[in-house]
């Protein structure tokens, strides 16, 4: 398996993990857009014999990182590849920041690894069902020194 920037060429497989993985998908054409956008925006992506796997988008803010989304296609799960893929986004964005659902207790884990701490909530964030979502920052306390 490699790790590599995502290219326009991969918007659609992306887009695919998206409906798998998620109540409120991306469209392709956002995912195009967002790729596209290379000055604001950095996508990674998993593949295996030219399959994509799994995918991480982030924003670049003022130099950090907005994690956007994490996914990976459920059959190729609890194989370490979402791991790889932050592990290599967090080369390229020392403080870097996320929400994620606070009922997801395995993604919170996996970043908890990755060195981000939960800073707070947002209340009702995800629209879908109204689920809260934890702020979580890696390099943030560094930044405020």
């Amino acid at each position: 398996m490699i790790i590599r920037k995502a290219t326009e060429k991969d918007a659609e497989s992306i887009h695919l993990i998206e409906e798998m993985c998620f109540a409120d998908p991306w469209s392709t054409a956002s995912v195009l857009e967002d790729i596209k956008r290379q000055e604001r925006s950095f996508y990674l992506v998993a593949e295996e014999e030219d399959q994509i796997l799994g995918y991480v988008g982030v924003w670049n803010i003022l130099g950090e990182g907005h994690i956007t989304n994490v996914a990976v296609r459920p059959e190729a799960r609890r194989k370490h590849i979402a791991d790889q893929l932050i592990d290599e986004l967090t080369k390229a964005f020392e403080v870097a920041t996320l929400e994620v659902r606070a009922g997801n207790e395995a993604a919170i884990r996996l970043y908890e690894k990755h060195g981000f701490i939960r800073i707070g909530l947002r209340k009702g964030y995800y629209e879908n069902n109204g689920e809260d979502a934890i702020i979580m920052w890696r390099g943030y306390e560094d930044e405020q020194r």
